[in-house]
């Protein structure tokens, strides 16, 4: 089973799911904006990639963020604001096979999927 996790006007989100599209890769889309991030997924690529690279340093929602929070910031923290806030966490997200994938590479795809 393969979803993908993102929001709906984010470009590389979009060339992803055109990506999946084109390669007649089945998937879910699940929409940050609507429906929250599930708590289990979220643990799981921060296990697997670091909260580092989970969360968005370089977007808008980042840099609204209180200095102290910004420099302050652990895998728990990491959590607890993705949870309020969704659009900072790194996008598209994708899980396939039990594992989770960051951002938006078409080799990286064509890998994944081969």
């Amino acid at each position: 089973m393969t979803t993908l996790f993102g929001i709906k006007n984010c470009d590389s989100v979009k060339k992803a799911r055109t990506w999946l599209k084109d390669h007649d890769i089945e998937y879910t889309f699940h929409n940050y904006k609507k429906d929250g991030i599930h708590d289990a997924t979220l643990q799981q690529a921060i296990a697997e990639h670091g909260w580092e690279a989970v969360i968005n340093r370089r977007g808008t929602t980042w840099r609204e963020l209180p200095q102290k929070t910004r420099d302050t910031m652990n895998t728990n923290k990491a959590m607890e604001i993705a949870h309020q806030n969704p659009s900072i966490v790194k996008r598209p997200l994708l899980l396939h096979n039990g594992t989770t994938y960051l951002g938006f590479k078409a080799e990286q795809y064509t890998d994944i999927f081969k």
